[in-house]
């Protein structure tokens, strides 16, 4: 498969790389600033913008899916859609957050008094891009929440999906390593179950 990732150089678009190559898939890793990717066999590099809607399309076409692990602050689906429909790619899948999921029915982490006032934009963002693309019908999407605590860790394959509601262990924490939502989000792209629609993933 070849999968064009954008955001590349990111915690999260690192780990993909990284997971999409153990798999044997091909990799164009894009970024704004292209020399913080190192050259790699498997992985072509390519500097583009999201911003620059022909720009990217050029860099992602001929892609089999186009995953994005950029930040919701600095672009939104409005910037992203149509240089994924220009570049004829079908598939797209969304690095998302956990804030737009359900801790009770209709109400959302972001939500809560406990939610960490400067996350806040970054979370506003990825709801507004999940509630655009529920509107979307051209592309086959999907857009995968980590859980609440989204960090460095290790590569087990053990974990649980789940829809929209914040998935919390046994333990009461709800986490899930940087790693193992790399190896979910790959399982998705080489066997898709959540086309057009929002899952998670947390232990």
């Amino acid at each position: 498969m070849k999968i064009a990732l954008i955001g590349a150089s990111g915690n999260v678009g690192s780990r993909i790389v990284d997971e999409a190559l153990r798999r044997g898939h091909n990799v164009v890793a894009i970024a704004r600033n292209a020399g913080q990717l190192a050259q790699r066999t498997g992985v072509t590099v390519v500097a583009a913008d999201v911003k620059d809607a022909a720009g990217l399309a050029s860099a992602i076409k001929g892609a089999d899916v186009v995953v994005s692990s950029g930040r919701f602050t600095s672009f939104g689906a409005a910037d992203l859609l149509p240089a994924v429909k220009a570049a004829g790619v079908k598939r797209l899948a969304i690095v998302g957050g956990a804030g737009s999921l359900e801790i009770a029915p209709g109400k959302a982490l972001i939500d809560t008094p406990e939610f960490p006032e400067e996350y806040k934009p970054e979370a506003s963002g990825g709801r507004d891009f999940l509630n655009a693309l529920r509107g979307e019908q051209e592309l086959e999407w999907t857009f995968l929440s980590p859980s609440a605590l989204f960090i460095a860790g290790e590569r087990t394959g053990q974990f649980r999906l789940g829809q929209d509601q914040l998935l919390v262990g046994a333990d009461g924490k709800s986490w899930i390593s940087y790693e193992d939502f790399a190896v979910a989000l790959l399982d998705e792209l080489e066997q898709p179950k959540h086309v057009r629609t929002r899952f998670t993933v947390g232990y």
